[in-house]
């Protein structure tokens, strides 16, 4: 079996992924925070390392501004309805997904004025686009820092020192990027980034957070959800700090175990040799895709440009039929459709139908490429 589907999540996990979660459970499963005891105690203290690794990969300013949440989605519902209000203005792109677009669009019906920036037919934006889309009142800019179709590279830099000159902070959602590409969120001007721990960090699903960079006032930032933090308990009202101000509720202990691991799995083999191995895989399948008559690849054609994430269609066929070809005569599996991305795919002109998306990841070889390559190539003339 090859699997191609790491833009939705990585696997097989690590070995050491799995051992922390049973080890968690077997040797430190109290609830973190919760008691004194020493199991709640070696609890709180993996989650703490966790969170230090998170920092640490990403080069956060203070590993309490690592929010732990469900997944990306809910880290970007905590960013946007935390900070936006009725009146507010947000500008996002052509290219996100609806983890981004759902919760935009639901506050745009309360009165936040959303505005969106084309992108090109490749996924890529113009950073003076998004400078000409800011105007009086922009609260925030939002931006994919990768195409989770077509896998588009946005320009973040370029980007925050425009929002930032307008007075706006920048919220940027990292799912596809978060231990796949070295990041520095200070370097970056990324003011708050969302990521998911079961996709480019090794982790298992369940996990992600909201990482808060210096410029953003916690204390603007609501929380999603209110109740017990193991903390200030002889209160009714939520705590203000970090991280408990937005971290009710016991938390995914065994998933953040296995989070933290993961993290120590990408950084034991350096984040840019991922991104190197990565950058090679995705050549050899642009290439070998682009050479079978009828295959239309999307996205950019230099590998850097993007991350491992490669879509494209066959003149004339449905891409829920190859699809499934590739799965059961082939052993190649992949993901079709939407990808829960629909202005991306307007973007790209492949809406409705999709794509069919191959996503290889940091487990797949060259050899697997060629095999998944010649497959496509036996379905499309079969």
């Amino acid at each position: 079996m090859i699997y191609l589907d790491h833009a939705a999540t990585s696997w097989p996990k690590p070995p050491e992924v799995i051992r922390a979660m049973a080890d968690f459970l077997e040797q430190a499963g109290g609830n973190p925070g919760r008691s004194g005891h020493r199991l709640s105690v070696a609890a709180g203290r993996m989650v703490y390392e966790a969170r230090e690794a998170v920092a640490g990969l990403l080069h956060a300013p203070d590993p309490l501004r690592v929010i732990f949440t469900l997944n990306a989605t809910h880290a970007i519902n905590l960013a946007l309805r935390g900070l936006l209000e009725p009146g507010d203005r947000v500008v996002t792109t052509g290219m996100e997904h609806n983890a981004v677009m759902r919760p935009l669009r639901a506050l745009e019906q309360r009165g936040v004025t959303v505005v969106v920036v084309p992108c090109a037919p490749d996924g890529s934006l113009n950073a003076a686009d998004v400078g000409r889309a800011l105007a009086p009142g922009t609260r925030l800019v939002v931006v994919n820092h990768a195409s989770n179709v077509v896998g588009t590279l946005a320009p973040v830099a370029e980007v925050a020192a425009l929002a930032h000159a307008d007075g706006a902070l920048l919220l940027v959602d990292a799912a596809q990027t978060a231990g796949v590409l070295p990041m520095d969120i200070e370097a970056l001007g990324i003011d708050l980034l969302a990521f998911t721990g079961h996709k480019g960090l090794q982790g298992p699903p369940g996990t992600g957070g909201l990482v808060l960079g210096k410029r953003v006032d916690a204390s603007l930032l609501r929380p999603l959800l209110h109740g017990g933090t193991g903390s200030r308990s002889e209160f009714e009202a939520q705590p203000e700090f970090l991280p408990d101000k937005f971290e009710s509720g016991t938390p995914n202990g065994v998933g953040i175990a296995g989070l933290g691991v993961g993290i120590q799995w990408v950084m034991a083999r350096g984040v840019e040799a991922i991104r190197q191995h990565e950058i090679a895989l995705t050549r050899r399948l642009i290439e070998g895709l682009g050479n079978i008559p009828g295959v239309q690849v999307y996205g950019p054609t230099d590998a850097a440009q993007r991350t491992a994430v490669v879509s494209f269609t066959v003149e004339g066929r449905r891409v829920s039929e190859i699809g499934l070809r590739l799965d059961e005569e082939h052993d190649v599996l992949c993901r079709v459709g939407l990808h829960c991305a629909p202005a991306a795919h307007k973007t790209l002109g492949t809406f409705p139908q999709g794509t069919v998306r191959l996503a290889p990841g940091a487990s797949n070889t060259l050899a697997e490429i060629d095999a998944a390559v010649d497959a496509v190539a036996k379905v499309v003339r079969s």
